[in-house]
């Protein structure tokens, strides 16, 4: 005959909360930067620039405002490249010359990240962490999978 099993009380893992904010890149094609934050920790997302038209005359390029991760330099974990363009990578050095953190991106990717980063002194702000198509892994809290995607430039 069986024996009675006592019902076990198992806590449901409950996952922090996670905030999305974009910090430009919405509604216009240039700017590219949002801040994922969870326990604490942010990781940047592209960290763009857009060249300005007609309408801004005496301005070459306009940035995502990077002041929410300029006061929060501290908190940010790392920053992932998701391609090469200048919409996605343009206003790294900006970003670079008021923290320090490690960049996430394709060999390619990372090339013209390091040549941006070396043309005004930075690149001792940065670890370059290359990843390949599929990768996963953690960084800080944030769980990262590298997944390949179609676009105009080479090697994401």
């Amino acid at each position: 005959m069986p024996r009675p099993c006592s019902p076990i009380s198992v806590e449901p893992e409950v996952a922090a909360p996670v905030r999305l904010t974009f910090l430009g890149g919405l509604g216009q094609i240039g700017r590219n930067c949002a801040a994922i934050e969870t326990e604490g920790r942010i990781v940047v997302l592209d960290c763009g620039q857009m060249f300005a038209g007609d309408d801004l005359p005496g301005v070459d390029a306009v940035l995502p405002d990077l002041s929410y991760l300029i006061d929060n330099a501290d908190r940010v974990e790392a920053i992932i490249a998701t391609h090469a363009h200048e919409d996605h990578i343009g206003a790294l050095p900006y970003l670079m010359a008021h923290l320090s953190a490690p960049i996430y991106g394709s060999a390619f990717t990372l090339g013209l990240v390091q040549h941006k980063l070396k043309e005004v002194r930075l690149l001792d702000k940065a670890q370059l962490r290359e990843v390949k198509d599929g990768d996963r892994g953690m960084v800080g809290p944030f769980d990262c999978e590298f997944l390949p995607v179609t676009h105009s430039i080479p090697s994401g």
